[in-house]
């Protein structure tokens, strides 16, 4: 059994086409990210993947709209959102396919 920390990966990520990796994989990306109220994600889209984000914990606002803990929302390819926490946030996100790069900033 190999250990890793969460605290060494970028920004949660650790799985997917990047480096650091627990497991690379082309196919998806995994990541756990912690929030503290009033952190900001730039409003973005991916134009390939898609993106999967569950609420585990906390409240965060997503497009103007309030998401507490056990919300899942998925977003299409094109699809902007921005992001912010309201309180203390964890969110466990899924992209598929892992895409370096398919990141764009509106």
């Amino acid at each position: 059994m190999d250990s890793f920390s969460l605290d060494d990966m970028f920004r949660g990520w650790f799985v997917g086409d990047f480096s650091p990796a627990v497991s690379q994989s082309k196919d998806f990306e995994v990541a756990v990210q912690r929030y503290s109220a009033g952190d900001e994600e730039a409003e973005h889209c991916h134009k390939v993947a898609t993106e999967i984000t569950v609420i585990v914990s906390g409240t965060a606002c997503m497009n103007g709209k309030e998401y507490a803990e056990g919300t899942i929302l998925r977003m299409e390819p094109g699809e902007y959102a921005q992001f912010s926490a309201v309180t203390d946030v964890t969110t466990v996100v899924v992209k598929f396919p892992s895409v370096p790069g398919d990141k764009y900033l509106r």
